[in-house]
């Protein structure tokens, strides 16, 4: 859509909906208000990618780090605040485009936390049809493959007592015979052509094969069929008032150029926890457009109770990157939740992360053992710096927990970030987010017996004392009031008409597992609940 002056965009609209933000919020939002009459528009400060463009980034670092002021125009983001690591993909299909695919619904504890269960009779009831829908149109089924990193996996298990819950993870991928001609296997003939999934183990660096049902390939390609408007390469600095609702002002993301404001009546914020609290804030305490948005912003950020711990498997001929990135799973016990990753080669420089498994809940004396054990051990130590077919020989676990424990953001300038205005971590309810979990060091330790292999830690987590997560939640949380959280149980921003946040950074609980399926759900209610055009 070409720009229009400036003073003509307070007197009409542009959109009667601008979503800021295309991942699997901002997506399902757009389909679904599309299919209710609405004119639509997504805005992303990703770009749109290509085949190519993932073939690229499989291999090469610079072609995937998301670093613009350093020229690198990737599409995964690396950022490091006080107390935690935090990653995400940016991109048309936002975190669809760099995730594993895993699509896993929360336990029961979730549903039943004290932070949102008194707003619902039965939240597992209310989301269970939204559950229905969200795993027909991400095409989930079980990974059918079995590969010798899944076995370790289960071996693991079995060591730690937890057999009877291990088994092939529920994935968004189309794992179809590849000798079959492409096609769409999922809506009539509607949906893209896919072909199957060839286990390359590239997952996380987006699917050159097509395989992966990311959010282009679903909701957000039905969404521009059906004439939403997808603008890549926008990001929004701040959201203002209008005569005619919301006034969206935007700039493009690697040049920095302005574009002129976009006006809508309702306005979406879908630009992950971490995006929407960054934006949200800006609005309130800089550009002071939305003074009025809830002082509880940034507050009641969870991080998964997440942790990150490698193998290092000493026979230098092993190969384990055949498969889905993520393909076998098991419950250490009734919180923890614990997966195995398969690198691509891009990810070689996370080598230099590591550092001999260390336990220990006092992080000082923590920090000074495994820096220690690191010069007395080089078997754990630069062993792993130097070691040939790096990728090829790690195992990563994810080990995630249902634990009550929060961080909170604040904004302004910051050291981290330059002094630029930015997002700065605090500590909140529960102390800090553990950077030790006792399951995940067992965890590696029983994948190494069974691997001939060595475990660690990242020095992020035991020197730094940092947890590391790709799934951060909260910061404009589901609540009854503006003293507590951000939005009420229909997505809108208390006191903002037509202002509504539709991401994870909604959820007000830990999950325990991969988000995505929960986020997924939850936009589905949203825009179920939401008016058709004209009533």
């Amino acid at each position: 859509m070409s720009d229009l002056n400036q003073n003509t965009r307070n007197h009409h609209q542009d959109y009667d909906v601008i979503i800021i933000g295309s991942g699997f919020g901002g997506s399902v939002s757009a389909l679904r208000l599309a299919e209710k009459g609405y004119r639509v528009a997504v805005l992303e400060q990703g770009r749109r990618l290509t085949n190519e463009d993932f073939h690229k980034a499989a291999t090469n670092p610079t072609a995937l780090a998301w670093m613009p002021a350093l020229g690198m125009k990737g599409f995964f983001a690396q950022e490091v605040y006080q107390h935690v690591a935090i990653l995400r993909g940016i991109a048309v299909g936002g975190g669809s485009i760099v995730y594993g695919a895993v699509s896993l619904e929360p336990k029961d504890a979730f549903y039943q936390d004290p932070a949102w269960c008194h707003l619902s009779d039965d939240w597992r009831a209310e989301l269970a049809p939204h559950f229905r829908t969200a795993r027909t149109m991400l095409g989930i089924n079980d990974n059918p493959y079995r590969g010798i990193q899944d076995d370790w996996l289960e071996q693991a298990a079995k060591t730690m007592g937890a057999h009877d819950s291990f088994g092939s993870v529920p994935q968004s991928i189309y794992f179809g015979d590849l000798n079959d001609s492409p096609r769409d296997p999922y809506f009539d003939g509607e949906g893209p052509e896919r072909k199957g999934c060839t286990q390359c183990g590239r997952c996380f660096t987006g699917c050159a094969e097509g395989a992966k049902n990311s959010l282009d390939k679903n909701y957000l390609y039905f969404a521009e069929k059906l004439g939403v408007e997808v603008l890549p390469e926008r990001k929004v600095t701040h959201i203002s008032k209008s005569e005619n609702g919301y006034l969206v002002h935007s700039e493009h993301s690697l040049n920095g150029t302005p574009h002129a404001p976009l006006v809508a009546a309702n306005v979406i914020v879908a630009a992950g926890a971490l995006g929407t609290m960054e934006l949200l804030f800006a609005c309130r305490d800089r550009y002071k457009t939305l003074p009025d948005i809830p002082a509880s912003l940034g507050a009641h950020v969870r991080t998964n109770s997440e942790a990150l711990v490698g193998i290092l498997a000493r026979d230098k001929d092993i190969d384990v990157t055949h498969g889905a990135s993520i393909s076998t799973h098991f419950y250490a016990d009734d919180s923890t939740h614990i997966t195995q990753n398969r690198l691509p080669p891009s990810y070689g420089a996370m080598k230099l992360y590591m550092m001999p498994m260390i336990d220990g809940t006092r992080p000082l004396i923590r920090a000074l053992k495994t820096l220690l054990a690191f010069v007395l051990k080089p078997s754990q130590g630069l062993f792993t710096w130097f070691a040939r077919d790096w990728h090829k020989r790690t195992t990563y676990l994810t080990v995630m927990q249902h634990a009550d424990n929060e961080l909170a953001f604040g904004y302004g300038r910051t050291l981290l970030r330059g002094f630029r205005f930015g997002l700065k971590s605090r500590l909140a309810k529960g102390g800090r987010t553990p950077s030790f979990l006792p399951q995940a060091n067992a965890a590696a330790r029983a994948v190494a017996q069974a691997s001939n292999g060595v475990a660690q830690n990242t020095v992020i987590e035991s020197v730094a004392n940092m947890s590391v997560t790709a799934h951060v939640l909260g910061g404009a949380v589901i609540s009854d009031s503006a003293k507590n959280g951000v939005i009420d149980t229909n997505h809108q921003v208390f006191d903002h008409p037509g202002l509504y946040v539709v991401d994870g950074s909604a959820i007000p609980a830990n999950l325990g597992v991969n988000p995505s399926l929960t986020i997924t759900a939850m936009a589905e209610r949203f825009a179920a609940q939401f008016p058709t055009k004209g009533d």
